[in-house]
C-alpha cells in the first residue's frame, strides 16, 4: 500500500467520523476520535455493502466510500449508544428534559 493510498484512508476514514458525528450528536469526536469511528465506520459499511449486494453510485469512487463509511459509522456509533451503560441519574435526567 503506497503513502498516498493510506492518505487517502485516513482523510476518508476523518471525514466520515466527523459527518457521522454531526448527524448524531451535532459535534465531531476530534481529529482522533473521527478517524476512528471513520475507519471502523468503513469496515462496518463495506461488509453491509456486500452481505445485502447493494450497489452505490454517486459519479465518484471517494463520494461513494464516504457514503459508505458515514453509514457504517452512524451505525456503529448508534450501537455503542445503547451499549453503553448509564448511570440511573442520566436515565432519570433524560426523562426530565423531554
Amino acid at each position: 500500500m503506497s503513502n498516498e493510498s493510506t492518505l487517502m484512508i485516513v482523510v476518508i476514514g476523518g471525514v466520515a467520523g466527523w459527518l457521522a458525528g454531526l448527524v448524531l450528536r451535532g459535534t465531531g469526536y476530534g481529529i482522533i476520535g473521527d478517524i476512528v469511528v471513520g475507519l471502523i465506520g468503513a469496515f462496518i459499511g463495506n461488509w453491509l455493502v456486500r452481505a445485502f449486494h447493494v450497489s452505490i453510485d454517486l459519479g465518484s469512487p471517494v463520494a461513494n466510500r464516504i457514503l459508505v463509511s458515514v453509514v457504517g459509522a452512524v451505525l456503529l456509533m448508534l450501537i455503542v449508544g445503547l451499549l453503553r451503560p448509564r448511570s440511573l441519574r442520566e436515565r432519570f435526567t433524560s426523562v426530565w428534559r423531554r
